[in-house]
């Protein structure tokens, strides 16, 4: 069993930082891409941001230059830092990751529980 566990997320001002990090447990042989989706209250769920294995990244419009994420391999675990954040990045935040679970079994999705961030103006 695989489990992504979020943790990092919170109330904070308009202006302010906050740093998520996801971390994935269980039998794991390899993680392909790791990424941050959020989903506003009562909208889509949209990408943020993701980073490969060999640490290519990409981002939503809305975010660059704000956002960062990384990853630790040694660690399984990923992180997104958000700087300058605004009123209309509130939303919950959920961890994903492509991954093996063994050497011959598929890539396959998943998903963490979410962690709410709220920027309050």
């Amino acid at each position: 069993q695989v489990q992504l566990g979020e943790s990092g997320g919170g109330l904070v001002q308009a202006g302010g930082s906050l740093r998520l990090s996801c971390a994935a447990s269980g039998s794991i042989f390899y993680i392909n891409t790791m990424g941050w989706y959020r989903q506003p209250l009562g909208k889509q769920r949209e990408l943020v941001a993701r980073i490969t294995s060999g640490n290519v990244t990409n981002y939503a419009d809305s975010v660059k230059g704000r956002f960062t994420i990384s990853r630790d391999n040694a660690r399984n675990t990923g992180y997104l830092q958000m700087n300058s954040l605004k009123p209309e990045d509130t939303a919950v935040y959920i961890c994903n990751a492509i991954l093996k679970r063994t050497v011959v079994t598929a890539l396959s999705d998943y998903w963490g529980q979410g962690t709410q961030v709220t920027v309050s103006s």
